[in-house]
């Protein structure tokens, strides 16, 4: 029977990894490919295929809203989802330290489950590492994702055009919030959590709406303010956004205001930046708006032939801010 905590055995090879394996990962993943419990899982695709691959350090592992796990798993899903895919598989890699409760660890891979199982996917391979206690902060994870491409789709900044319209699909700042608030004991509202999400099925909603749609990104570290300048650099376009149109939670532009941050660079998990021909947008919005995820969707600037490679916005007195790429790291381990 597996032990209360993760031992250096967990990751020998031998008999206690056989047993974290039955009695922990394959009850909270199990699925007709991973249960057949080969080196790798094969799988069948289309012939156009989209891959991606991230790690998940937090600190905390648990926060408002979610754990390393649901982060692991939505960061992938919506890592595919930007591409103009529809994810179908994932890989998970664990990190493990010794001594890291084995209850913890059950309810990540149940929160893993939950996501995947709400994406539509199979988690089919893996693999787990054990580090000597002090090596590691309890659990790193590792995820890979494939899935196929729409058809019809060619998501990439060099289709934006001068005239195109940026939609962002809610209120931004809130994981970062989340994190600072449990990093830092900050008591804020239940309200403030995480918008940690999986949004395939809005992209795919989007995309069905307008196969021409030029980019999807999911503003996660540097914020809706590092995709902006991106995007204008990409395209050599300028980008105009309006201050005012920017959706932010008044508790998290009081976190912002305490810490002395801007939440335009502050790391979102659960939110997409579109940007669409102008006649076009009205079909996206709707398209958005009709999701759970999309709800508080809507226009926030247009893509302009001015200010090629610069993001600018307009403020809410009137005058035109430059939105500079951020600098550092705002927020260290916000995924």
């Amino acid at each position: 029977m597996v032990s209360d905590k993760i031992t250096l055995a967990h990751g020998a090879g031998g008999k206690m990894s056989q047993e974290l394996m039955e009695q922990v990962i394959l009850p909270a993943y199990g699925n007709p490919l991973l249960n057949e419990m080969h080196d790798g899982a094969a799988v069948n695709m289309s012939g156009h295929v989209a891959f991606t691959t991230d790690s998940y350090v937090v600190q905390p592992l648990f926060f408002a809203g979610g754990n390393i796990g649901k982060l692991a798993v939505c960061g992938t899903v919506n890592d595919l989802a930007m591409t103009g895919a529809i994810p179908r598989y994932i890989s998970a890699g664990l990190i493990l330290e010794e001594g890291f409760p084995i209850a913890d660890l059950k309810r990540i891979l149940a929160t893993m489950r939950q996501m995947a199982d709400e994406a539509g996917i199979y988690i089919v391979t893996g693999d787990t590492k054990v580090v000597d206690k002090g090596k590691a902060d309890g659990i790193f994870i590792n995820t890979a994702g494939i899935g196929d491409i729409i058809p019809g789709t060619q998501i990439s900044p060099k289709h934006v055009k001068p005239g195109m319209k940026v939609i962002l699909s809610g209120y931004i700042g809130d994981h970062a919030a989340a994190i600072m608030a449990g990093r830092h004991d900050l008591a804020l509202p239940e309200s403030v959590r995480t918008d940690c999400a999986p949004l395939n099925h809005m992209t795919q909603a989007m995309l069905a709406a307008a196969p021409d749609i030029a980019v999807l990104r999911d503003p996660t570290r540097g914020g809706v303010a590092a995709v902006l300048n991106e995007i204008a650099e990409a395209s050599n376009c300028g980008i105009l956004i309006d201050e005012e149109q920017i959706p932010i939670h008044p508790e998290v532009q009081g976190v912002c205001d305490i810490l002395g941050f801007d939440p335009l660079y502050l790391a979102n998990e659960g939110k997409c930046v579109a940007f669409v021909p102008a006649d076009k947008a009205d079909a996206v919005l709707a398209a958005m708006q009709a999701d759970k995820y999309g709800k508080n969707a809507r226009v926030i600037g247009e893509v302009t032939a001015e200010a090629a490679g610069q993001v600018g916005m307009r403020t809410a007195i009137g005058g035109i801010r430059v939105v500079d790429m951020p600098l550092g790291n705002i927020v260290p381990r916000i995924c």
